[in-house]
């Protein structure tokens, strides 16, 4: 039984760079929420979130999403959807910024916020028009067969998919679930609330496309080696219809999310329509003093 166990916690393909990364941000948080008073929801939510990560890229569960389409979508659904939604809601950046020894805050982070580099690349990675192309972008673009067979044959392609469905995954509902009203946020309250259901319209689209396909669209999980003997199209279809309902489902609680922070929002009467020119520019700053 240990070795059983064993197997499936033992890395596919391991990475330095993401364990790195993930033990980081883990230290991080459990050092910023000793300081900072995190509800237990909140924790279950990160954790859950940063345990799902882990056991879509650095576990045995790798080489199914390797060797079978359907499981390649299962892992793409949590990457991009489930957990950039579980843990954004979380709001940890709070947390983690926290985390960090007032040192580093003061002579590290805060000059780095304020430099023209990060600007231009959290400007580019936030922008909403480009984050909302990219969130919908990335899934279609590794759904085209001769990208993912590209993807399956070379490890550097398949971890560049991997890493680009989880950042833009993290940039979108980053910009979703924005408690702050616009301005300082980059999304007016309504368009976060409507920008889900244009987001999930063409992933439905194409995974109805998957679903309904006669033909076996992607071949090259046969030259790998399946890792289940089921029928080709059958498999085919259970991929195609993750693609589709699952993310159309996270997708509308992502909204529902929004709509609920627009609620908040209206209720304390923080939208720009309903503070005077003055109030509204005091809560502005306010809110850019606490998101440094």
């Amino acid at each position: 039984m240990m070795a059983t166990l064993l197997k499936w916690l033992v890395p596919w393909e391991f990475s330095w760079i993401f364990l790195v990364i993930f033990l980081s941000t883990c230290v991080l948080y459990v050092r910023g929420s000793r300081r900072l008073p995190v509800s237990f929801g909140r924790k279950l939510a990160f954790w859950t979130g940063m345990a799902i990560i882990y056991l879509s890229l650095q576990t045995y569960l790798d080489y199914y999403a390797e060797h079978e389409f359907f499981m390649h979508r299962i892992q793409q659904l949590l990457l991009h959807h489930l957990t950039p939604l579980l843990i954004v809601a979380t709001y940890p950046a709070t947390v983690l910024r926290a985390g960090l020894p007032l040192r580093w805050r003061l002579r590290v982070l805060r000059p780095l916020q304020r430099s023209w580099p990060w600007r231009l690349i959290s400007g580019l990675i936030l922008n909403p028009v480009l984050a909302t192309l990219l969130f919908v972008v990335f899934v279609l673009i590794w759904l085209i067969p001769s990208l993912q067979t590209l993807a399956m044959l070379d490890w550097r392609i398949y971890r560049f998919m991997n890493w680009t469905m989880l950042i833009s995954g993290f940039a979108y509902w980053s910009l979703v679930l924005d408690h702050r009203p616009h301005p300082p946020g980059r999304m007016t309250a309504g368009l976060r609330v409507l920008s889900p259901a244009v987001t999930m319209t063409p992933q439905i689209l194409a995974g109805a496309i998957v679903t309904f396909s006669k033909a076996d669209l992607y071949p090259i999980f046969e030259i790998c080696g399946r890792a289940f003997t089921f029928n080709v199209l059958t498999g085919q279809l259970i991929g195609g219809v993750i693609t589709w309902v699952p993310a159309a489902l996270i997708e509308s609680i992502g909204g529902l999310l929004a709509l609920r922070q627009w609620l908040r929002l209206s209720r304390h009467g923080r939208l720009p329509r309903s503070l005077p020119r003055r109030r509204r520019a005091a809560h502005a700053a306010a809110d850019v003093i606490a998101s440094d």
